[in-house]
């Protein structure tokens, strides 16, 4: 055990000199939310990716491995598409748009594109993006304390408070500077870690691996996840691969294109966004079918390998094949995964209020120096909210998963935004008033389906397979599609002729 906590400090030591260095760096709120509008494509390809992929990755798709077998898969698929169309269609456009009006946040870019003339459009984004930050970085502090309660046996409640203050500290010491050089560092320990434990497990395999899921469970070896597919087992490849459409919008990816160098270091840094992706992901969900396959020969029982949704699958994994010296390392793997999803998510929404509620619409003629302590504080605060909704959650929801809670918060986001950020990019006939509704139908679609239409007789059971944001995702993309036919703006026609 002492082994393990020496691993941590050294791990938590690194981050707080990260933060201490990046603070160096912080003259302005640009230097604070974008990193200057100066970082490499490497930082930047690191950053985004560590931050899409959350705790999820390294516990909820390695659980989905476990549980699923081959048709896990199908998430990968879907976010090899969705990271694609990122970087390669949405990213260069979407830098030479945000630098040409000079934005910093997600809602500055909006009010720009549309040529807002009031504080609505802003308020509708900055208001959206806080309340589905808060929900979604509650569920990364739940799943930290999880991971020290799994991995050291903390208390659940202990786990989650120290975590919360290790993030706190690099952040207020750094800013966005300090997240995306932490974000690099936790991203490497990501790859490394999760690709090299199916590499060493699989040499080691003895008996034929897919004979033996056979013999556990056909349905694990299917393509489909079922050996009598049917509409509702369709339903849910769908749903697998749609995780994917959150890449496409979602603020805390987007803010990344931000803060790059240059168009030329997009070109770059889509190829690695997209190995970092394939790798990871694919090697999650191996992790989870070797799991299940050696603990299932051994005798465990499924209660086991598949307790809290296969969520303790890789730390099994990691204590079966390597010394606990490495396994400390894995514990750190797992919170970087956690943490490198924290820290963006706040920063993105501290942007969200600092700059587009205090300084755009209350106190425009604010110094830039009180704006950057103010941002430090609204940061801090908002952390705490989603400290307590994550212990509130907690104490209620004893059986919930990281998996299925991550996905709730993450579909929020992407239903708000995504939509809204293909159109803006893409159609010239789109509309401030269509943006507007946009947002509000997606904001709104994702607790409708997840709470409402879910308890109903035939939609219900189509929801639970599918999840809520393919259909939240639709009625958005169409509320902005609609209102903006409806309710054209001639004077936005030309406003994307100029993009090279």
């Amino acid at each position: 055990m002492l082994t393990k906590y020496l691993i941590l400090g050294l791990y938590f030591g690194i981050l707080l000199l990260i933060g201490i260095v990046s603070s160096r760096k912080i003259k302005n709120l640009k230097d604070y939310y974008v990193g200057g509008k100066k970082l490499g494509y490497w930082v930047v390809a690191f950053s985004a990716r560590a931050t899409g992929e959350s705790a999820w990755l390294l516990l909820g798709l390695t659980g989905m491995g476990a549980l699923m077998g081959f048709s896990a898969f199908w998430v990968v698929v879907g976010e090899m598409i969705g990271v694609a169309v990122a970087w390669f269609v949405m990213a260069k456009r979407f830098k030479y748009l945000s630098d040409k009006y000079e934005s910093i946040t997600i809602p500055d870019y909006l009010v720009s594109r549309f040529k807002s003339k009031s504080n609505v459009l802003r308020i509708i984004a900055a208001t959206c993006l806080s309340v589905f930050v808060v929900i979604y970085v509650s569920a990364q502090i739940d799943a930290t304390g999880k991971a020290f309660n799994s991995f050291l046996d903390w208390n659940y409640f202990t786990g989650a408070i120290a975590g919360f203050l290790i993030v706190m500290t690099y952040i207020f010491t750094g800013g966005f500077v300090a997240v995306a050089w932490s974000d690099l560092f936790q991203g490497l320990l990501m790859l490394l870690g999760l690709v090299l434990l199916p590499l060493v497990v699989y040499f080691g395999l003895t008996g034929e691996l897919t004979a033996g899921l056979a013999a556990i469970d056909p349905k694990l070896v299917t393509v489909f996840g079922d050996t009598d597919p049917n509409y509702l087992t369709y339903c849910g490849v769908l749903g697998f691969m749609m995780i994917g459409l959150g890449f496409m919008g979602s603020p805390q990816i987007f803010v990344r294109f931000m803060s790059i160098k240059d168009e030329d270091e997009i070109r770059k840094g889509r190829w690695v966004a997209m190995v970092f992706t394939f790798l990871t992901d694919s090697a999650a969900v191996l992790i989870g079918i070797f799991g299940r396959y050696i603990f299932t020969k051994a005798g465990q029982t499924p209660e086991t390998v598949l307790g809290n949704g296969g969520e303790d699958v890789l730390i099994m994994m990691a204590e079966y094949a390597f010394p606990t010296i490495i396994v400390g390392l894995y514990i750190a793997v797992v919170l970087s995964a956690i943490m490198s999803t924290i820290d963006s998510l706040l920063v993105v929404a501290s942007s969200a209020i600092t700059r587009d509620f205090y300084q755009q619409i209350f106190k425009p003629a604010s110094k830039e120096e009180n704006l950057t302590n103010f941002s430090r504080i609204v940061t801090v605060l908002m952390a705490l909210f989603a400290l307590c909704i994550a212990m509130g959650v907690a104490v209620f929801n004893e059986q919930r998963t990281v998996f299925w809670f991550v996905i709730f918060g993450w579909s929020g986001i992407a239903a708000t935004f995504c939509p809204l950020m293909i159109l803006s990019l893409f159609w010239k006939g789109y509309t401030e008033k269509g943006a507007m509704a946009s947002m509000i139908v997606g904001f709104l679609s994702v607790p409708f389906f997840k709470f409402i239409v879910s308890s109903w007789e035939f939609w219900g059971p189509v929801i639970g397979k599918l999840d809520v944001l393919m259909p939240s995702f639709v009625l958005s993309m169409l509320a902005g599609v609609i209102v903006s036919l409806l309710m054209p703006d001639k004077e936005l026609q030309g406003e994307l002729d100029d993009f090279g």
